[in-house]
């Protein structure tokens, strides 16, 4: 009996950036049922475009499926899939802690965790931190004893390591004749 395999993968979605697309995508998963981990979107580096990253978990089939769903949507230009071993994966986490008598200690495993700190009041240390989700959660569980007021986190942005490009993956040239 073979063992089915759920992972975490990461699409990254090219539309035109117009109102209303992130609710039609995020519709697209709702309606179908698909659980949504991690998402993302932004204006990319020409205007008429946004990218958004939506990581979810799945065994491969259904991996494909979520893909030809979203390609399906006419504001959609090109998905990927990213490799998980060919890609970099970033997201953001802002930590409030109480500081009190451990001020030192805060600010020491925020240099061993390369934390930002962006506030610091009487009580409290604010810190930013980027990178994986386990850098991200290793610092919050160091920090919990100390006292964790309030964390907040972003998704996943990513982008396929080398030359390769999203724009490679455009399936649609002539988008301007599919809108409804």
């Amino acid at each position: 009996m073979e063992v089915e395999v759920v992972q975490s993968n990461v699409l990254s979605v090219l539309v035109h950036n117009q109102p209303g697309v992130l609710v039609r995508v995020a519709g697209m998963f709702s309606r179908r049922g698909f659980n949504i981990d991690s998402l993302t979107v932004g204006v990319t580096q020409d205007p008429e475009y946004s990218r958004i990253t939506v990581a979810v978990r799945g065994n491969h089939a259904f991996i494909d499926q979520v893909k030809k769903q979203i390609e399906k949507l006419v504001e959609v230009v090109a998905v990927q899939i990213l490799p998980p071993d060919h890609s970099v994966f970033r997201g953001l986490a802002l930590l409030k802690v109480k500081a009190g008598d451990n001020r030192s200690e805060i600010l020491k495993l925020a240099e061993v965790f390369r934390a930002n700190v962006i506030d610091i009041s009487g009580s409290t240390i604010t810190l930013e931190v980027t990178g994986e989700d386990s850098k991200m959660n290793a610092l919050t569980e160091v920090l919990a004893p100390y006292g964790l007021l309030e964390t907040i986190q972003t998704g996943l942005v990513a982008l396929e390591r080398g030359e390769n490009t999203i724009y490679e993956h455009e399936e649609r040239k002539n988008y301007e004749q599919n809108v409804l």
